[in-house]
């Protein structure tokens, strides 16, 4: 009989001026069922009392003074020393069983590098939450995922395997602050690299990007700018192509 043993977790969270809400995400995490081996919390040149808040809860400070979240959520996972690393936002709220949850996948799951999940957002009105989880998440998954072959990754709610991020941590685009960091991460995975959006990895998230549309238009000009910068290196049906044939290979095997 095969010994299957726990896996260590680090939780990564970047923020810039984010205290309160650091504050929220940080005591839900020390309500978790399974506990985080580390928390990282990466200062992206803030001003506000998100240093304070991060050292109060126990939380080891990463100081990222470039700003921009690709340099910051790099600098995170550069930073982890456990087998997997989780990524929340500092507007995110996990439920108990969020890192008892991915660490059980990954412990039964010897093949998979990445796991993404859904948010359920809250603060604003139904309409807005609506909209953000069926409309903006849902389409982002509808659309992405054929011209990936596979699940695009959600910066809110996201882990992967220690040994993957070292891989790929060389390859992903840090300096650029107008893309999105966790889209720029997809398409550096690999043909043989596998991912798994778990439907049931629910996390609570701020529902401001959608208050107002100022707020959504800047978050949706990010996206374009992240796939020219892949369009130019890969054909995305190539892409495909490569995919389909790492996955015929490993059912092969």
């Amino acid at each position: 009989m095969t010994t299957v043993f726990p896996r260590s977790v680090s939780v990564v969270i970047p923020v810039r001026n984010d205290a309160l809400l650091l504050e929220q995400c940080l005591r839900a995490l020390e309500r978790q069922t399974r506990r985080a081996d580390e928390v990282i919390v990466v200062d992206n040149g803030s001003t506000d009392d998100t240093v304070a808040v991060a050292e109060r809860h126990g939380a080891r400070v990463v100081s990222e003074p470039v700003q921009g979240i690709p340099r910051a959520s790099s600098a995170g996972y550069d930073a982890a020393s456990c087998d997997i690393i989780a990524r929340l936002d500092a507007d995110s709220r996990p439920g108990p069983d969020w890192i008892e949850r991915i660490e059980r996948t990954f412990r039964e799951r010897d093949d998979l590098d990445f796991v993404t999940g859904d948010p359920r957002f809250y603060g604003s009105t139904p309409l807005v939450h609506w909209v953000g989880e069926r409309l903006y998440i849902g389409g982002m998954y509808a659309t992405l995922t054929p011209l990936l072959g596979h699940a695009p990754l959600f910066g809110s709610n996201m882990a992967m395997r220690a040994e993957t991020w070292r891989i790929l941590s060389g390859e992903v685009h840090r300096e650029p602050q107008n893309i999105h960091d966790d889209f720029d991460l997809s398409f550096h995975i690999r043909p043989g690299m596998t991912v798994l959006r778990d439907r049931r990895l629910v996390v609570e998230v701020s529902a401001r990007p959608f208050q107002d549309w100022a707020s959504l238009r800047r978050r949706l000009s990010y996206v374009l700018p992240t796939v020219w910068l892949h369009l130019p290196q890969e054909a995305l049906y190539r892409r495909r192509q490569a995919r389909r044939r790492a996955e015929a290979s490993a059912r092969g095997r």
